[in-house]
């Protein structure tokens, strides 16, 4: 695995590790397959996400291949520090949708000796950091990054383009709202978007 033997024995501290990456690049694929390993292991795993997300079930964690796995859904960040105590494992899936006190609480977790395994989007439809997301990377021992591959050019893609004129920062979506696409893609796309919106407004006028 990725992870570096430990050297010095008597550190007690655990550590954070970030999967991020754009929409349909495997992230809770990941997520799911570490969190599995720990479980054979006999570690004491709990997973959360946010109670906003319901799209496949309301307390499964669940990827776009269909692997699953228990979760706690929580409203606030502030409730994962309560129900991870004794953990040795603590798995986040969506964190972007978290409020900010996400990174404290998983440094806190790290500095109890918990390894924390946190996954996300990187970036939000518009192309910009989304949420905690970039200070969760900062503050992690380990990030990895993970591709979809782009549906227009095949080429590998780390940005998540929604199809539908709705313009929250906030929505749900699979396929029917999202497609993973190439900076070359996705920057054609925003720019026939951005064309088509102006059309419209002129034909308004």
């Amino acid at each position: 695995m990725f992870l570096e033997n430990t050297v010095n024995h008597k550190e007690q501290f655990g550590w954070i590790e970030v999967i991020s990456g754009s929409m349909f690049s495997g992230k809770t694929e990941e997520l799911i397959r570490r969190l599995k390993r720990a479980q054979f292991a006999k570690q004491k795993v709990e997973i959360f996400k946010p109670t906003i997300d319901t799209r496949y079930n309301d307390e499964m964690v669940v990827s776009h291949d269909a692997n699953e796995i228990r979760s706690t859904p929580v409203p606030a960040a502030a409730n994962i520090a309560i129900l991870a105590q004794g953990c040795d494992v603590v798995g986040i899936d969506e964190a972007q949708f978290f409020d900010d006190e996400i990174v404290k609480i998983c440094n806190d977790l790290a500095n109890q000796g918990i390894r924390v395994i946190v996954a996300g989007l990187d970036m939000d439809f518009k192309g910009n950091p989304f949420g905690p997301m970039p200070a969760l990377m900062a503050t992690a021992e380990y990030v990895t990054k993970v591709h979809a591959v782009c549906t227009q050019t095949g080429n590998l893609a780390n940005y998540s383009f929604r199809k539908t004129n709705n313009d929250k920062l906030v929505m749900l979506g699979e396929t029917e709202e999202y497609e993973p696409l190439s900076r070359a893609a996705y920057f054609y796309a925003m720019k026939e978007s951005h064309e088509n919106l102006e059309t419209a407004k002129d034909k308004t006028k």
